[in-house]
């Protein structure tokens, strides 16, 4: 907050004094806090952000305007944003009470109208959800921030909020077979791969398992994880009588995604790390 000086000057007849110089300290009335419920993001996945505004005055303070800049930043010539605003989700309390909200504008989030009672409180609420702007990689920020402005604020407030890219791995598996028209006694070739999108690596203490039931069951000819053989009871267990098949815990691995930014667009571009096993067999 500002300080300022003030100083009386009397004049007379015979000449003028000067009185001695004050000083004073002008302080808000409003304050704002910002939070969010949770420290992490991911791709699509809501954020709660609660800002509080509270009124240490015995005078209201009306017609407020709080703008969220969502984390917007700069690529090129354009202005991305690492959040968007998650349609009909604010809500307005004001010192407890649920209270009609304006919401005029998305990008940058703008809500106006907020009037702080005195001695009191009003608290918005809202909800974003992180895009493809947001940094998914390990090291990744969103950094937002809001700005109160209105009658009886001679300086905008501004309240950040920053959460992180969540870490660990991301899966999901896939199955391809060939060929899709087979007989009995014939060669049949399942293709089972394992991505991970996500920026930490899935490790052997993660015990990642592949298992299958192969119906019709398959006399095994070859089991590859990557290009490498794997061998029976060492690396993975097959039943010929019910045609269960499980890798043995831990020994898949698969490296974290690759993260990329489009030049044009500034959106990250995710490349899943995989683990490609082939199980290879003629058919029973």
């Amino acid at each position: 907050m500002a300080t300022f000086f003030n100083q009386a000057t009397l004049t007379y007849s015979g000449g003028s004094a000067s009185s001695n110089i004050v000083s004073g300290e002008l302080v808000e009335a409003i304050s704002a806090i910002k939070t969010a419920t949770t420290e992490t993001y991911r791709d699509g996945e809501s954020i709660t952000y609660v800002i509080s505004l509270i009124n240490d005055s015995d005078a209201p303070s009306s017609v407020l305007t709080v703008t969220d800049d969502l984390g917007a930043y700069t690529v090129g010539t354009q202005t991305v944003f690492p959040l968007v605003y998650r349609d009909g989700s604010a809500e307005l309390f004001v010192d407890g009470v649920p209270t009609a909200v304006t919401v005029v504008d998305t990008q940058p989030l703008t809500v106006t109208g907020i009037t702080v009672p005195a001695n009191g409180d009003a608290v918005l609420v809202y909800t974003a959800s992180a895009t493809e702007f947001a940094p998914p990689t390990a090291d990744g920020t969103v950094v937002n921030t809001a700005t109160v402005t209105g009658a009886g604020i001679t300086t905008p407030i501004t309240v950040t909020e920053t959460v992180t890219a969540e870490g660990g791995a991301l899966l999901g598996i896939t199955k391809e077979i060939s060929p899709s028209t087979v007989t009995p006694n014939a060669p049949l070739t399942y293709t089972i791969t394992v991505t991970n999108s996500g920026n930490e690596e899935a490790v052997a203490t993660d015990d990642l398992t592949v298992s299958d039931v192969f119906d019709p069951i398959l006399d095994i000819t070859s089991v590859t994880l990557n290009g490498v053989t794997l061998t029976e009871g060492t690396d993975y267990t097959y039943n010929e009588t019910t045609g269960e098949f499980a890798t043995v815990p831990g020994r898949i691995t698969v490296p974290a995604a690759t993260f990329d930014v489009d030049p044009v667009t500034g959106a990250y571009v995710i490349t899943p790390g995989e683990a490609v096993l082939v199980v290879t067999g003629t058919v029973q």
